[in-house]
């Protein structure tokens, strides 16, 4: 553990939430439901989680009356390292801080060696186009084209070879839905010695990932999602043994092995803390909080709670003639298709139902906080949109 890291322990030890939290208990920490709402848009951004806000709220105070300490404010994202490791079943030095996925994918890219670099066609843009970005001279850049929208695992497999260096990949793109088969895919980048590159932007906060038996090379997660932080605080896991490979993209005082402000030589520091980023401080400070939220709640029951609600809705809707618009493992995201986005919205919205409705397809998400009366809401203003 490093200088910064033990500092940010002390920091990090006492939380401000309860010690556990139920569903009701957890539901009960968003004012946004206080009114009746039912917020579905959590594959956007969720609403605030009051633990969250009034941290934000009390550091606005400090701010603006000159309270505050910038030097506290400033190992807040450090903080969150050993909460990030804990949270995810991961050693803190695996953790390096970063202001988004695609500064984490910006990052690696800048560290691979030359090879064939494979990702979805329709893959989400920061984990598509860093790897696109990359030196056409020393890397073949394959994007795998979708099939009834959503790319195959055997597709992506089949883009593999021995030149491959990396595969990038998200474990729930929210255009479809659908969950990636991410064992498959790293029993065949083990199989050519390529690495494999996870956005869990979607994922991470309701879906569990075995880091000890997938293995991943790198996870990239902006905590904005289903993390409950505010957009700016994101991380990247990086493997350990992978960790000597990469350099920083923005090299700064935090990359330092040797805390201090003025000159010097750069010495990296041995854990993947090397390549964080400068952060932005009010972010991280409401991240902490989150982190802390999160701490406070059995994973195995917000999974499966989430899944419940996500295929009972999804059934729901097939069964009023709204396909599913790709085949594969379900998720906690729902994505069904419908034929008129004018009457959904209005109906939607008359019902207090925050979802996205886009021209061919309505996507729900399914989090902690949402129960089976969001469920029968949904399907309500789902009916009367195909009875009007």
């Amino acid at each position: 553990m490093t200088s910064h890291d033990r500092q940010a322990r002390a920091a990090a030890s006492t939380p401000t939430a309860p010690a556990a939290l139920d569903q009701p208990a957890f539901r009960a920490l968003f004012p946004a439901l206080d009114s009746g709402a039912v917020w579905l848009d959590s594959p956007g951004s969720p609403p605030g989680a009051a633990p969250v806000t009034d941290a934000l709220r009390s550091v606005l105070d400090a701010w603006s009356d000159g309270t505050f300490e910038w030097k506290a404010w400033d190992q807040a994202s450090v903080a969150c390292r050993p909460l990030i490791a804990d949270f995810l079943g991961v050693g803190v030095g695996s953790v390096a801080l970063m202001g988004s996925v695609a500064e984490a994918a910006a990052t690696v890219a800048a560290s691979l060696p030359p090879g064939r670099v494979v990702v979805p066609e329709q893959e989400f843009r920061s984990n598509l186009y860093p790897w696109l970005a990359l030196d056409p001279a020393r890397y073949d850049v394959v994007t795998v084209p979708s099939r009834d929208g959503a790319v195959r695992t055997e597709d992506l497999v089949s883009a593999l070879d021995d030149t491959t260096v990396l595969l990038a990949v998200s474990e729930v793109l929210t255009s479809n839905g659908v969950r990636t088969d991410l064992p498959a895919l790293r029993a065949a980048t083990d199989e050519y010695g390529a690495r494999l590159f996870v956005d869990a932007s979607q994922s991470q906060g309701v879906l569990r990932l075995d880091f000890a038996a997938l293995r991943p090379d790198y996870v990239a997660v902006h905590g904005y999602k289903w993390m409950l932080c505010p957009r700016g605080a994101a991380w990247l896991v990086v493997r350990p043994d992978q960790v000597h490979r990469l350099a920083p993209l923005l090299p700064s005082w935090h990359s330092d092995a040797e805390y201090g402000y003025f000159g010097g030589r750069l010495h990296l520091q041995a854990t993947a803390a090397r390549c964080d980023t400068p952060a932005a401080w009010l972010p991280w400070l409401g991240a902490r909080e989150a982190l802390r939220v999160h701490a406070c709640l059995d994973p195995a029951s917000v999974e499966r709670h989430c899944l419940r609600l996500a295929a009972v809705f999804t059934e729901a809707a097939r069964a009023l003639g709204h396909p599913v618009p790709a085949p594969g493992e379900p998720s906690h995201v729902a994505v069904v298709r419908h034929s008129s986005a004018t009457r959904l919205a209005r109906e939607f919205t008359a019902a207090g139902v925050r979802a996205s409705v886009l021209p061919d397809r309505l996507r729900v998400g399914f989090h902690y906080f949402n129960d089976d009366s969001d469920v029968a809401t949904a399907l309500a203003a789902l009916r009367s949109a195909a009875a009007a």
